[in-house]
């Protein structure tokens, strides 16, 4: 039990001839898979599945949506029979997702109109419930199956479009509805392809508010999946989670000794991020990846002393001088700054006056834009760097740097709690 990782993913116990007996999802995979071994208060049906399982899988994959899908896949395509008997009879959730004649989208228990698309079964509700309350605020849709010709209060929420009572709001709904199915489909890319072309339209006639809208879409997808990936591969490929991960620091360093910066081997990456409202509760943030991959045990948290206004700059430069003073821990091969130019030049300086030697670059937050810094003589410069999202080495940057970003807040957060409560 202790070889299983503390990652997302889907665990799969077999029979002694290897056939599936039960697949479960897990935010923390080998926390779940222990507690089948560890509890006191098992009921007699998983009493009942621990005790014929020989074998255990499992399969990584990088957020809790993914094992969802994942999950949800895998009971369709094997019907395990514990996972038959542990709903107490009762059938799995479906989502049925109906085109005609106005859309909607409800949660049911059976399948069969001709008229509708079908994504399931799902083993859990309340998880279902979930994915589709985030999805409703990017891809707004009708959740009844009849709607009332007036407005409804998801109208005045901004998750329902109406169109009984806007007909004029159709065209973008079906944009939406087509957009839930390849969401549920495992096509999550082939979604934001789409969201950018439609954002390439609107630019073009100028109507740069109605792009932003669907910019704040992009993003939303990209939060709640968190990585640019198909869930449904790791069914292919159940290495497939660290087989992009090996991809991702090879892009990257590719990417950085293209540009000079000669990393070497990036076995251990940090990354470094400030949160604080108007310089109060000022905290930095250090993320470390091994390999790739976070290895949380060895984040650190930083209280800013020194600065009690904001300045960014100076912030970065206390949580620097601080890190670089710790003989004890590990020196990274690359280091990256969340920020642009600015944060890059002090980070820059507090590791030439340390006599500091490891590369740096920063990764600004507007427009994914890689800062990379050269020398020119004497003089310091920099290299910035836009490459398509969905290459390896970027993504790998944007997971160091929202994980920094969680870190950080997380932090700020609880400082800032506390402090109220004084």
């Amino acid at each position: 039990m202790r070889k299983l990782p503390t990652k997302p993913g889907v665990y799969i116990f077999k029979d002694e001839k290897g056939k599936v007996l039960y697949v479960g999802k897990a935010k923390d995979l080998r926390k779940r898979v222990t507690s089948y071994f560890k509890s006191h208060a098992l009921d007699a049906k998983t009493l009942r599945l621990v005790s014929e399982a020989k074998s255990l899988e499992h399969i990584v994959v990088a957020s809790e949506i993914e094992a969802f899908l994942l999950e949800s896949r895998l009971i369709k395509k094997y019907r395990p029979f514990f996972n038959i008997i542990f709903v107490d009879d009762k059938t799995y959730a479906i989502l049925e997702i109906n085109k005609k004649p106005i859309p909607y989208v409800v949660i049911s228990r059976k399948m069969g109109n001709k008229n509708a698309v079908y994504f399931g079964p799902f083993t859990g509700i309340t998880d279902l419930k979930i994915v589709l309350r985030l999805l409703r605020k990017i891809f707004p849709y009708q959740s009844v199956k009849t709607h009332s010709p007036k407005r409804c209060l998801y109208y005045h929420l901004g998750l329902c479009p109406c169109v009984t009572a806007y007909p004029e709001n159709l065209p973008q709904y079906k944009k939406n509805i087509k957009s839930l199915i390849s969401f549920f489909s495992g096509g999550k890319d082939k979604v934001i392809k789409s969201l950018r072309k439609e954002q390439d339209e609107y630019v073009k006639k100028e109507e740069f508010e109605e792009a932003g809208k669907v910019q704040k879409k992009i993003d939303r997808v990209a939060f709640i999946t968190q990585e640019n990936y198909d869930p449904f591969k790791y069914e292919e490929k159940p290495d497939f989670y660290f087989e992009r991960i090996r991809a991702e620091v090879s892009s990257l360093a590719e990417i950085s000794n293209k540009y000079g910066l000669n990393v070497g081997d990036l076995h251990r990456i940090e990354c470094y991020d400030i949160s604080n409202i108007s310089g109060k509760n000022a905290t930095g943030s250090m993320v470390v990846f091994i390999n790739g991959d976070a290895d949380k045990s060895l984040y650190r948290r930083f209280k800013i002393k020194f600065k009690k206004t904001p300045d960014d700059f100076a912030m970065h430069r206390e949580v620097l001088q601080r890190r670089v003073k710790r003989d004890d821990w590990e020196k990274p091969n690359l280091i990256v700054i969340d920020g642009g130019k600015g944060q890059v030049s002090t980070a820059l300086r507090v590791l030439a006056e340390a006599n500091y030697q490891v590369p740096i670059i920063g990764l600004a937050k507007r427009e994914e834009t890689i800062v990379i810094p050269i020398k020119t003589g004497r003089e310091l410069d920099f290299i910035e760097v836009k490459l398509p999202h969905s290459t390896p080495g970027v993504n790998l940057l944007r997971r160091l740097r929202d994980e920094a970003h969680r870190f950080a807040i997380t932090y700020h957060r609880l400082l800032r709690k506390k402090s109220s409560a004084l």
